[in-house]
């Protein structure tokens, strides 16, 4: 690309700086060719035919340059720094309460790493900077084109380095304030997304800005831009503005460090953006001295071969990926800004303050969307009428020259600072005093003459609010620090209006209307739902129940009421904080356009995802019953969950399989005639696997007892149901058999299971136990022993009563001096490892215990009383008769029941008849056919 040649507008400068470059560097060389290089930059940006207006993000500066720029030019197509694919939402813009995020989001990716999913760009918007001026300018006046032209969204990600995944690297966020405090609620509305900004400008060479911050008496970036750019650009005129912009830019491109990857990026999307401005202009016919061009001061001052419209067209803009991006509007913050692109804690409150004194200083009036929310039309200068072009003169030297100038003190704004913060301090629990607001105020003007200014700024007060106030510990939620941010403004927080939410939020929005909240408002709000006496109100807790297994923990959060299977709610009583999260909810919009379908579609990703178990699949079988009451959905995920079954191979999620199959069983067989086929398969199958697995779990040192005594009441719990449907009882026989076990407690479990099937009696059982008592090598393990036995009541429970004589005959066997050391690792054992099964123990200690004291001294426990001995059965009176004579010798009770039920009869006084074959011999068809068919076997 050529150069700028010699002679010209700056020719000027070029000499000073050359002069310059000879008496620092002991003549010219590279100094000189990096000095004279940025003239060239500003020369050749200031010549172009189409205007390149130099922005910085968030700037008020930058803000009300534009504003008087637009309103003196008034061009007819702008363009914008801002990813293409978001131009549709910008009309929706009206609709909010700024800040707020412009959004680009994909769940499904295609050409890009799975584990990028999902994939979000943010572009905030606030009030005070340049991008929204040219924004409300371009939409509401007639006439005028509004043309992004900035790389997309999925060109973002494509561009991305693939050895460093998107939203690694911070980039400015590296440099941020040390001081600034951590991360909160309004700071995370962003999420993780990528941001983009218009116009990021700040040095990429950490040497220079450690230079810039140390001359400069200041301690992070955002401070000494305030100091050394905002202030003196706040009411320069609009050529002196574009020229400093571009010096800076200029400057801070050419010592950049040169990462590779970090330069290519930025230099395609420079080749993007003319690519675009020429196709725009070509398409179009329009003169470029009717458009404007912004963008930030680092692309203004480009070098690449594509840069003004006369620029070659060899870039080439690759195709998108197949990736299908949603694009909404989403809340955002002061502090969420700050957090994303590492700017100081304050810093966009500092400007959004600065932004309101500039426009009342210089009466411009700022272009504002009609109807925009949260705003209030300002009175200003009038509209001028459109300016000639004038040749461009060299207001660079002028303000390169000129000292600083220094404002005057303001006593009255800094003692009305110093009044509030001792104000907001005593509110918030410091020990402030007037004495304190005047140290505040004498602090301030000596941090800011230690630091060659005659004025202090908002840092300058904040250093001496927190040196003067703050204390060893901080009384309350805020800090000094956090309390001089909010009386300069606080962190404003955004919201998107009704008009702008996807579909399924206004739809959550309409179903909820019933409850009469303001849902759209930050904070808590209590809502109580009456479904006894109001029916409708029951729609409204399906949608609530399905937003809290949706939105993250506090959206929607119940406080009275449950939803579990089979049963109905009566009363509910919700914390509902929809729009603090409304980032959230809006982003459930980009997966769908209801609730109902968002969460089917959540369901079957879980359910087949790779690492699906068996208990998370019964999980969401369990959640389509209950939000979704779809049946088929959940005989879907029910077979899924099957499947899972049948290809695990570790017994880690037993204990959960077994919990929620009992409880879908229950459901099942008390709502519908019959079960479904599948559930029918899962005992069928889950009785095989576990039979399978037994053997093995009972020695794997990574099972636990809690996972085999699981598999254990899952065998036991569904037996009849697994035996009715063809399995067969000696696979559980076998399992147990060839079971052998080393370790104490799984020994003690597999004793309760061979005393469940029988093969082991009480007897042996309770001399088992004896035994291990009796051995001295052994008592230290015995709490091992009970906590095995603790666990068995999870498959059979009627062993209850027998923990409790284990227990109680250890208390009553063992000595003091081996039953006090015991006792602290018997309590951790059953506490760690049979919490849930404790009251079972109490309850059954209760029912055996006596419950006075006085009997306690004759009590005798029910395992010391003697076997009574079985009672010999006798057999019927008269060899066999019919048992109805008694009923004939006592009539009544029979004749009762005949009135009762109004039968007429009279009693058959005639002799029984013999026992035995009579009914046979009456009847003998059926003793006949049985006789045939045995003859045929």
């Amino acid at each position: 690309m050529s150069g700028v040649t010699s002679g010209g507008t700056f020719e000027a400068l070029r000499g000073q700086l050359h002069e310059a470059a000879t008496a620092f560097a002991d003549g010219p060389g590279a100094l000189e060719g990096i000095l004279r290089g940025i003239v060239d930059d500003v020369e050749r940006a200031v010549r172009e035919p189409l205007e390149i207006f130099p922005v910085c993000h968030h700037s008020p500066a930058s803000a009300i340059a534009m504003a008087r720029r637009l309103r003196e030019k008034q061009p007819k197509v702008v363009y914008l720094e801002l990813c293409e694919d978001m131009a549709p939402l910008l009309t929706e813009l009206r609709n909010c309460r700024l800040p707020v995020a412009v959004q680009a989001f994909a769940t499904e990716v295609e050409g890009f790493p799975a584990d990028w999913s999902p994939l979000s760009v943010v572009a905030p918007v606030t009030e005070a900077s340049a991008e929204y001026q040219a924004i409300a300018y371009a939409l509401d006046t007639p006439g005028v084109e509004l043309v992004l032209v900035d790389r997309s969204s999925d060109h973002v990600f494509q561009w991305e380095n693939q050895e460093e995944p998107p939203g690694e690297t911070p980039g400015p966020a590296a440099g941020a304030d040390p001081d600034a405090p951590a991360a909160g609620e309004e700071s995370a509305l962003h999420g993780d997304a990528v941001g983009v900004e218009i116009g990021d400008l700040r040095p990429r060479f950490a040497e220079l800005e450690e230079h810039l911050l140390r001359h400069g008496r200041v301690r992070h970036w955002s401070e000494w831009w305030h100091q050394y750019v905002e202030l003196p650009l706040g009411d320069s005129d609009h050529d002196t503005y574009r020229q400093v912009m571009l010096l800076i830019g200029s400057l801070f491109r050419r010592l950049a460090p040169g990462e590779p990857h970090k330069v290519r990026v930025d230099e395609d999307r420079e080749r993007y953006m003319w690519t675009r401005m020429r196709e725009h202009l070509a398409a179009t016919g329009t003169d470029p001295a009717d458009c404007l061009y912004v963008c930030g001061a680092f692309h203004a001052a480009s070098r690449v071969a594509e840069f003004g419209v006369h620029g070659s067209d060899t870039f080439t803009i690759s195709p998108p990926s197949g990736t299908r991006w949603r694009h909404g509007l989403i809340p955002s913050s002061h502090a969420a800004i700050e957090a994303q692109f590492g700017l100081a804690a304050g810093s966009v409150s500092i400007a959004a303050t600065e932004w309101a004194k500039n426009l009342k200083r210089t009466r411009v009036r700022p272009y504002r969307l009609a109807g925009q929310a949260g705003t209030k039309p300002r009175k200003g200068l009038p509209a001028a009428s459109p300016a000639a072009a004038a040749p461009p003169a060299d207001r660079l030297t002028g303000f390169l020259q000129r000292p600083p100038a220094l404002d005057p003190l303001d006593e009255a704004e800094l003692l009305g600072w110093s009044v509030d913060i001792v104000r907001a301090a005593r509110r918030n629990g410091y020990l402030a005093s007037t004495a304190d607001a005047i140290a505040v105020f004498e602090t301030s003007i000596l941090l800011a003459g230690m630091r060659d200014r005659a004025k202090p700024t908002p840092y300058d007060f904040q250093d001496a609010a927190v040196t003067c106030i703050e204390k060893d510990a901080v009384p309350g939620r805020r800090d000094v620090r956090r309390l001089v941010e909010i009386m300069m403004g606080g962190d404003r927080v955004g919201q998107v209006g009704y008009d702008a939410l996807p579909p399924l939020a206004r739809d959550v929005h309409d179903r909820l209307a019933p409850l009469n909240l303001r849902l759209q408002q930050r904070g808590v709000q209590r809502a109580l739902l009456d479904i006894a006496s109001r029916p409708e109100l029951a729609h409204c807790s399906d949608v609530l129940w399905m937003l809290r297994r949706l939105l993250p923990q506090g959206a929607a959060r119940p406080i009275m009421g449950d939803r579990s299977l089979g049963e109905r709610p009566i009363q509910e009583s919700w914390d509902l904080a929809l729009g603090t999260h409304q980032r959230a909810l809006i982003e459930l919009g980009y997966e769908g356009v209801s609730i109902e379908q968002v969460l089917e579609q959540r369901l079957r990703r879980t359910a087949y995802a790779p690492e699906a178990t068996a208990a998370t699949v019964l999980e969401t079988v369990e959640d389509a019953i209950l939000h979704l009451r779809s049946r088929r959905l959940a005989d879907e995920l029910g077979t899924r969950a099957l499947e899972v079954l049948a290809g695990e191979r570790s017994v880690d999620g037993a204990p959960e399989v077994l919990r929620r199959v009992r409880r879908l069983l229950a459901y099942y067989r008390t709502s519908e005639p019959v079960l479904p086929p599948w559930i029918e398969s899962f005992v069928k199958t889950g009785y095989a696997h576990y039979c399978t697995r037994l053997p093995t779990a009972f020695t794997d040192e990574e099972a636990t007892v809690r996972q085999v005594a699981a598999m254990l009441g899952f065998l036991f719990s569904m037996e009849s149901l697994a035996l009715s449907l063809g399995c067969d009882r000696t696979q559980l026989e076998l399992a147990l058999a060839q079971s052998h076990p080393a370790e104490p407690a799984r020994t003690a479990l597999l004793w309760a299971a061979r005393t469940h099937l029988g093969t082991l009696s009480r007897a042996a059982l309770r001399e088992r136990c004896d035994g291990l008592l009796a051995n001295p090598l052994v008592v230290p393990a015995y709490p091992r022993y009970l906590s095995g036995f603790v666990h068995a009541l999870e498959p059979v429970p009627g062993l209850a009563d027998f923990v409790v004589e284990a227990v109680s005959n250890a208390f009553a066997r063992l000595p003091d001096r081996v039953l006090l050391p015991w006792l602290p690792t018997l309590i951790t054992t059953l506490r760690a490892g049979g919490g849930e099964l404790a009251p079972l123990i109490v309850r059954e200690a209760g029912r055996i215990f006596p419950a006075r004291l006085a009997e306690l001294d004759t009590w005798v426990p029910p395992w010391r009383l003697p076997e009574a001995p079985p009672r010999a059965v006798l057999p019927p009176a008269g060899g066999g008769a019919s048992g109805a004579a008694l009923l004939a010798a006592h009539p009544a009770t029979c004749d009762a029941l005949t009135d009762l039920l109004g039968y007429e009869g009279t009693w058959d006084t005639t002799a029984p008849a013999a026992p035995g074959a009579a009914l046979l011999a009456r009847h003998p068809q059926t003793a006949t056919a049985l006789e045939a068919l045995l003859a045929a076997g």
